[in-house]
């Protein structure tokens, strides 16, 4: 490793848009490591817990006996599509290098095989036809746009861009946009800068708050977090008092019922309004944070598998209690569903190409007191272009 150069490491003002004096944040290796085996675990215990009760609230809470978590439950994960899908985006990257064009990335998607609704469904179809990313997500050719379905998958982008927003936006352009427009790419854009800025930042309501700041504020997306955020303060002990306020507003949004299936609210907004739910009403309570994200309904297990994604980032795998942890060696070795990923395999590979995302946008990796640490430019975030 080169020796470290002489930085300024003074605060970095984050939600003033502005720096003191600072160009690099450092994150030790293992600490990054650490973080991220914990935001893919999250995700797999996320979606799991919720995974039975998918869909059986529809504009109503679930009110019903959620089944317990217990460790060996987690080898479930492997059959998730929440997973397997977002996976496969990972797979197109070792395909095609960092520089994957929406063209290759779309090309990527078209090889798939396995099953696909909605957004990704829509859009794959409509690369097999010849038309390709950004329209195969286009509003004019994919009446899903709004939906829910990049969000479930822009977990991976965060976690691919530690502490930088900007860098994970413009990949997030590449592959939301195979399937999403607008407030359903702004939902990917959102959960993946929540899991950039949890690199860095414990506070959940911070990493919300910057969170939002990669969407454009004019979009419905914005306004409908914003509303969780100002009910949750007028409501800090009520979850139900704010779920009843969110579906009020926002559960008859026009862009909600699937064209398909509208019985169901598959929207990208009301269902990112359900994570922040989870993380606000949780509190970093892991079993809260669970319980509120799957009991709000609709998507009920993509909900819980971003929030718990994100929390997890937040608390590392080291600080996830024993009864999360303790049923890995029951997956170890076997891969996910539909790609070739072990869980060990998946870590390694977003290490990997996390470690080149860094030293693209300039930063770098050094030996500090024997200790290898990122060197990660300062990033504040930037709202993406309003789509209407």
């Amino acid at each position: 490793m080169n020796r470290i150069r002489t930085i300024t490491l003074a605060a970095i003002v984050l939600l003033g848009g502005t720096a003191s004096a600072a160009e690099y944040r450092q994150l030790p290796a293992d600490t990054y490591m650490d973080k991220m085996k914990g935001g893919w675990l999250g995700q797999a215990i996320g979606v799991v817990y919720g995974g039975p009760t998918e869909f059986k609230a529809k504009y109503r809470i679930f009110e019903e006996e959620i089944r317990p978590w217990k460790p060996g439950r987690i080898v479930e994960c492997l059959g998730q599509d929440d997973l397997y899908v977002e996976m496969s985006f990972l797979e197109a990257i070792e395909k095609y290098g960092l520089d994957i064009t929406n063209e290759q990335a779309g090309e990527a998607f078209a090889e798939t095989e396995f099953p696909l609704w909605h957004a990704n469904n829509e859009g794959r179809e409509n690369v097999r036809k010849g038309i390709m990313p950004p329209d195969s997500g286009n509003k004019k050719n994919n009446p899903h746009c709004d939906d829910i379905d990049f969000q479930i998958e822009a977990d991976l982008f965060g976690l691919l861009n530690p502490g930088m927003p900007q860098s994970s936006n413009a990949i997030c352009d590449k592959f939301g946009r195979m399937v999403n427009y607008g407030d359903g790419l702004y939902g990917g854009l959102f959960v993946a800068a929540m899991y950039s800025h949890a690199f860095f930042e414990s506070d959940i309501g911070r990493v919300i708050r910057l969170g939002l700041k990669s969407i454009p504020v004019g979009s419905t997306y914005s306004a409908c977090i914003r509303d969780v955020i100002h009910w949750h303060k007028k409501n800090p002990d009520d979850w139900r008092a704010t779920w009843k306020l969110i579906e009020d507003r926002w559960g008859q949004h026009p862009s909600g019922r699937c064209s398909r299936v509208p019985e169901i609210n598959i929207d990208a907004k009301l269902n990112g309004a359900y994570v922040v739910m989870g993380l606000l009403y949780g509190g970093g309570d892991i079993e809260k944070t669970l319980e509120v994200a799957t009991r709000c309904g609709q998507d009920s297990d993509c909900n819980p598998a971003n929030a718990m994604g994100i929390l997890a980032t937040i608390r590392g795998m080291s600080g996830l209690p024993e009864k999360y942890t303790s049923g890995m060696p029951d997956m170890a070795g076997k891969p996910f569903r539909n790609v070739h990923y072990t869980f060990d395999s998946v870590v390694e590979t977003t290490n990997k190409f996390a470690r080149e995302q860094i030293v693209r946008a300039g930063g770098s990796i050094e030996t500090v007191d024997g200790r290898e640490v990122f060197l990660i430019p300062a990033q504040y975030p930037k709202a993406a272009k309003l789509e209407r």
